[in-house]
């Protein structure tokens, strides 16, 4: 068990990030292993799968492709374990998205085996972390599973992802800014990290640096994606989703923005079809409500959400119907046992963040009155 005062930072073994980089990978996996289990779907494989055969095989790894079938649960994890024991497997490569990369790693944990993680988006800061989000297999949350070790490696080739739809780059961004919001809400409430302990100086350096990056460079990257080219803002708005968000969350904390993220997986119909990234924005206004932040810091938010297309009202949440019922559902489930906004420095109640959940609504609407947009 973690010391009451224990200071504690994890990271991934090694991080590769560059356009090609998949061409490598077979260079870095085979330190690691030699006989691979190789989680994708088709739509991934499809892209990118043969170069990274091509890659594998020319260093020796064998693998057998494993088709992912799109939900990080209990189940497709002791699927894929089986199939892993059966090739007795050695290095559990996740390709593909956050849930791809959440269940890789749930499958390397349970088969004791090295883990290589290869995002084909930069939507979720998943790829670094020792931890898993697991949902039931009809998408609601359940838990973070928390696991060993980081990954041994992380190979992001920025030449696949700027080929991905920009949505994904803009939900990564959002994912990302919450990191600071939550990281400095946790640290004020002197809560414990991801990792167990403490924030150290390093973990709080990196999520204070994460937004700064994104504030400066997330619509010039996102116009590249667009364009589907690869610039130096938007090589370092995928490191900023990807590595800074990733460190900085684990080792520094999550609060009430994830915690809401969580609650709205509760609720049924059209908000099942927005991203991680899209819901977790919605949450980051709300827990910079509920923390008392300036207008012109809120605003700041407001603003680049709504250039990168990211919902900030109720309507582009899909719960401009939902009842007052439904949004006390989040609430309750924003505040479990062990859920991260515990990790605020002020006890919540159900009813604040209903009340919160609807102000970012009323703000929303009126800034983009403020601005000449309409919703």
């Amino acid at each position: 068990m973690t010391a009451i005062n224990e200071k504690v930072f994890i990271s991934p073994g090694r991080y590769v990030q560059g356009e090609g980089v998949t061409a490598r990978a077979g260079h870095y996996v085979s330190a690691l292993g030699k006989t691979a289990l190789l989680i994708a779907d088709d739509v991934v494989w499809d892209i990118a799968g043969k170069e990274l055969s091509a890659s594998l095989e020319g260093e020796g790894v064998s693998f057998e492709r494993a088709v992912f079938e799109g939900e990080a649960s209990t189940r497709e994890i002791d699927r894929l374990v089986e199939l892993g024991r059966k090739q007795q497997a050695d290095v559990v490569i996740g390709f593909g998205g956050g849930k791809a990369i959440d269940t890789a790693k749930g499958v390397a944990e349970k088969l004791e085996a090295a883990c290589a993680i290869l995002p084909t988006t930069a939507s979720t800061d998943a790829p670094t972390s020792a931890l898993s989000v697991i949902y039931s297999d009809d998408g609601e949350f359940e838990s973070y599973r928390f696991y060993s070790k980081n990954p041994d490696l992380v190979l992001v080739d920025t030449g696949i992802i700027c080929k991905a739809p920009p949505r994904f780059l803009a939900s990564g961004i959002a994912d990302a800014l919450a990191t600071w919001v939550e990281a400095r809400a946790a640290i004020r409430a002197n809560a414990n990290n991801m990792a167990g302990g403490k924030a150290t100086l390093l973990g709080a350096t990196i999520g204070e640096k994460c937004e700064d990056i994104l504030f400066e460079h997330a619509m010039l990257a996102y116009q590249a994606n667009e364009a589907q080219i690869v610039t130096p803002s938007f090589e370092a708005v995928v490191e900023a989703n990807t590595l800074l968000s990733g460190l900085g969350f684990e080792s520094g904390g999550l609060a009430a923005a994830h915690a809401i993220h969580n609650g709205f997986t509760a609720l049924h119909g059209e908000i099942h079809n927005l991203t991680h990234g899209e819901k977790v924005a919605y949450g980051t206004v709300a827990q910079l409500i509920l923390d008392q932040a300036p207008q012109a810091e809120l605003e700041e938010y407001l603003d680049l959400y709504l250039a990168l297309g990211l919902p900030v009202t109720l309507k582009a949440l899909k719960l401009d119907q939902a009842s007052e019922e439904d949004l006390y559902r989040v609430a309750e489930a924003a505040l479990k046992e062990g859920e991260s906004s515990h990790n605020l420095a002020y006890e919540l109640t159900p009813k604040q963040i209903v009340h919160a959940i609807k102000a970012v609504d009323v703000h929303a609407r009126a800034f983009m009155e403020k601005v000449g947009l309409s919703e």
